[in-house]
Order: C-alpha cells, then structure tokens, then sequence
C-alpha cells in the first residue's frame, strides 16, 4: 500500500495493492488526486438541473439547452440535429501539435465541434428534461430512464405517475419519497420498500396502510409503530392534518425526530457482499461506491447501475453497462476500456480523453462528437498501424507534460462551477472559484414579482385557472407557476400545492440523506466496527446489518 498526499488539497490519501493492480491492468498510473478531487473535478463538468433557453446552431429553431447562450464557444445543436447526418465530425480534424501540450489542444477541438444541447434519447413529451432516456410526458426530471408522466424529481427510474422524488425506482403515485422501490401512493417517504398506501416511513418493507412508522417489516395498520385495527387506523389519520400544507410541513418535522430515536442500519441497501459506501444495493466487493446497483469489484463509483471492474465513474451504466473503466463521467448503455473522458455511450470501446463519442466508436484518443468512427485522433481519421504509432507517441508526450493519468481539468469545463454538481458536493464561494480560474455564473437580476394570488390552503380551495397563476417561492422568492398535468395530479392525491420552486424542495430532499463521507464507528449494540456515513454526532443509534435485522420488526 503506498500514501500519498493529494497535489490539490494536500490531503493524505492511500492506494492499495488492488488499486495498483488495477491501474496496472489499464496500463494507467496511480492518481495523484485524492478520491474527492477526482470526484470534483468529474462533477464540475455536470451541469444537471440548469437549462436555457437558445436557438439551436444547426436548424436555427428554438430549444433549450445545459448551455447558455454566449457562454459556450462552440455551437449547441438540438439532440435530433447532432445524431443526423447533417454534419460531419471529422471535419473539424487536425494534427497533433508536439510543440505543445495536449489540454490546449483538446480544448481547442471541443470549443468548435458541435456539443448535444441535452444529454436526452428516445423520450417522448419531454422537453424541459436533461439526462433522460426513453420517457414520456415527463417535466423537469432529471438522470432519469424509462418513466412516465413523471414531474420535478432526479436519478427516478423506470416510475409511472410520480412528483418530487429522488433515487426512486419502479415505483407509481409517490410524492415527496427519497431512495424507495417499489412502491405505490406512498408519500413522505424514505429508503422503503414493496410499500403503498402510507405516509410518512422510513426503513420500512411490505407495509400498507401504516402512518409515521420507522423499521416495519410486512406490517398493516400501524401507526407510528404502534398496531392498530382498520377502524383505530382511520380514526387517528382522521386526527391529523394533511390536505394543509401547513399541517404536512409540520408532520415532516415531527416524523424527522420521531425517527431518530431507532436503530439505523450503517449502510442503506441490500444484497451486498464485501462493499463500503452508502445506497448500494446488489454488488459485491465495491469500496467507497454511492448509489451503486448491480456493481462488482468496482471503487469510487457513483449513480451507476450494471457496472464491473470500473475505478472513479460519474453516472450511469445504464441496463447494457460498463465494464474496465477509470476516471470518467457519464459512461453507459455497452462500454468498455475508457479512461479519462466524458459522455461516452453506446457501445463504445477504447477511448480516452474523448467527449461525447457514440454509437460504437473505437479506438480514438482526444476527440470529440464522433458517431461510428475508429482510429482517429482529434477527430482526424488514421489507418490502424497509424493511429497505435501516433498515440503511443502522444501518450509519452502527455507524460512528460504531465497531463497522462487523469480527468480533464475543472477550467477547462464547458459549463461554470455553480451551476454544476460539484456546487451541490463541494460548495464554494464565487471568491474560491476565480482563485483557480474555475468559471462562475452570476446569478439573474432578482426581479420577481409578488405572487398573484395566496397560497391556497388546500388544494380543494383552488378555484379558476390555478395554473396561469404566478407563485413565489417562500425560501428564495423565485417564481413559478403549476403545470397543467401536476395540478391534475395534486388533486388525484389530495395535496397542498407546494410553497416552495422546485429548486429548494430538491435541497430539502436531498438534504434527508447522508453525505458521501465515511466516518468509522461501532455497532450501538454490539460494538462491531462500522464504516458508515453516520458521523458520530449524529443521534441516531447505527447498528451493523445483523443487529439491525433483529431489531426490525
């Protein structure tokens, strides 16, 4: 095992035996960024949730885009005009330069070959949406697969009739519910499971019919953990206000300390063998992985589904999956052996230091927007004998430059730090951003108007056309207004219209969940060492897997 100190934030950081053996099999160096840099810098190339509006640089129609208009240097095409045969990406080749480095260069190439507006494919209905696939009649989802008629949630999968969710997979008429699966008309809920008909759990499996309980298992009737008849069941929701949004805000609070005072397992998920991290479920020797599915041997993965053999990814695998990869972000749907590029889908395989090179491209190094190509190096085209030559040639130049082993840089992302993710994991000021030459977005001029009409205090006291109404945001003041179809859906499930933008109710649910640090710990009752993402300030009683399941009821 060596230790080595981070050459960005001075942190001490170790790489093991496996690690080095890894590395060694990818035939690429041991990082001398320590796992949250690497993370950083991965993320600051994500912008997520933030879309503008602009004119696409290809068919001159309107559209929305991850990139604002005057900010980006190269032109934005609508996802329907980049995956046409309209334009040619080799076009915009050129030789390698060794009389300089290869960033410079690379960035030169990607700042005039056309980038997607959006990372979307195959939706239908789906405009206001951004790392979306397959979807219908969706708004404002975000890294989001196979959903319909879904509203205002991110990382939602394969879910039907769905509103301000977030890491929910197959599940129908939730509303408000983080990292469920499963599930019908469950609202206010967290890390459950084959649930339906409840509010407000956490921790809970195959229950129904249950109010505020925490750790249930197979349960009917309950409510806060406490065993009732149908008709004592009824009587006491009767008791509590829910159609308020008063009332629901006031509930959240409540069930959130209410449920502090049971045992928490250490790590969330199941079927896991031999792995560290936080939301993980099905995988099997995985180190350091947050939110991972269907994962083996894999360290450092995040938001990733059906991945193996895979160091430091960013999002997404996709059912086809990834297989020996290192240091990327936004990888799916077939790949293998890439390192160190961004937006590789679809059956790709042996890239590095690309972007956003599709459909079974091959063998390139340094390109960008290529469909279907092999053998090209900054998107020029070479025979096979030339193209192994000259990138042998270019991997030694990047050695000595030191450039060769790890992720693009932060100044040379495409989009400023704040409107990325990194901003989410890795807060800074405006001040901190400048000081590495890190791009930064001002925000808009702050004229929002006062809201048009009251909140109405029950969603059945909204009278008229509700949706041309103006709303303003009670934490920033920001405006909005209700859709047409989550109004319809509001009155479905009998809720409040919220009083919050989408914006600030994603932060309050993701704020429900641990942060992607590991703190070592001990069973609370039985002293078994834990690696857990409870930091020991926190109140709650963490229990390793076995003790937890005894305690379940």
């Amino acid at each position: 095992m060596e230790v080595r100190k981070c050459k960005v934030s001075g942190k001490s950081f170790e790489i093991t035996d496996e690690d080095l053996a890894f590395y060694e099999k990818m035939n690429i160096p041991a990082p001398t960024l320590c796992p949250e840099e690497r993370q950083r810098r991965r993320l600051s190339w994500r912008n997520e949730r933030n879309l503008y509006k602009r004119i696409c640089s290809g068919s001159g129609k309107q559209i929305l885009s991850v990139y604002e208009k005057g900010r980006a240097a190269f032109p934005v095409y609508d996802p329907e005009y980049w995956h046409s045969d309209n334009w040619d990406p080799k076009e915009y080749g050129r030789n390698f330069d060794f009389t300089k480095p290869f960033f410079p260069q690379f960035e030169a190439l990607m700042n005039v070959v056309p980038q997607l507006a959006r990372s979307v494919v195959k939706n239908q209905n789906c405009e206001f949406v951004n790392q979306c696939g397959w979807c219908k009649n969706c708004y404002l989802i975000f890294e989001a697969d196979y959903d319909e008629s879904c509203w205002y949630s991110c990382y939602i999968f394969d879910s039907r009739f769905c509103s301000d969710c977030a890491h929910i997979t197959n599940c129908e008429l939730c509303y408000e519910c983080v990292d469920c699966t499963n599930c019908y008309e469950l609202k206010f809920s967290q890390n459950s499971k084959t649930c339906h008909d409840s509010w407000f759990l956490k921790n809970c499996i195959g229950c129904s019919n249950c109010f505020g309980c925490v750790n249930l298992r197979n349960k009917q009737y309950y409510f806060l953990n406490q065993s009732c008849t149908k008709e004592e069941y009824e009587e006491k929701l009767k008791g509590v206000v829910l159609s308020t949004f008063a009332g629901l805000q006031k509930m959240r609070k409540d069930f959130q300390v209410f449920a502090q005072k049971y045992p928490h397992k250490f790590l969330t998920g199941a079927k896991n063998e031999d792995s560290v991290g936080e939301y993980l479920n099905n995988t099997q020797r995985c180190q350091e992985c947050y939110d991972a599915n269907n994962a083996q041997d894999c360290k450092w993965v995040y938001n990733s589904r059906n991945v193996k053999n895979v160091y430091d990814m960013m999002a997404f695998g996709s059912k086809e999956g990834v297989e020996f990869c290192c240091d990327n972000h936004e990888l799916g749907a077939g790949v293998q052996n890439v390192i160190f590029s961004d937006q590789i889908w679809m059956g790709c395989h042996d890239i590095m230091y690309s972007k956003l090179c599709v459909n079974n491209s091959r063998n390139c190094l340094g390109c960008v927007g290529l469909k279907h190509a092999e053998y090209c190096i900054l998107n020029k085209q070479y025979t096979k004998d030339e193209y192994i030559i000259l990138r042998d040639k270019i991997i030694e130049h990047m050695k000595q430059t030191s450039e060769w082993g790890e992720f693009f840089p932060t100044t040379m992302s495409p989009v400023a730090y704040n409107e990325t993710v990194a901003q989410e994991y890795f807060p800074i000021t405006k001040e901190e951003a400048l000081k590495n030459n890190w791009k930064w977005r001002e925000e808009d001029k702050k004229n929002y108007q006062p809201a048009s009409i009251p909140f109405p205090e029950t969603i059945a006291k909204t009278e008229g056309d509700v949706v041309i109404e103006i709303f303003a945001c009670t934490q920033c003041k920001k405006n909005y207004q209700i859709q047409r179809p989550e109004l319809k859906f509001y009155r479905t499930m009998g809720l409040p219209i919220p009083h919050k933008c989408f914006e600030c109710r994603h932060k309050d649910r993701m704020n429900l969940r641990n942060p992607r640090t590991l703190f070592d710990r001990t069973c609370t009752k039985c002293s078994t060492p834990l690696k857990t993402t409870f930091s020991p300030d926190k109140p709650e009683p963490v229990t390793c897997e076995k003790c937890f399941g005894e305690e379940a009821n």
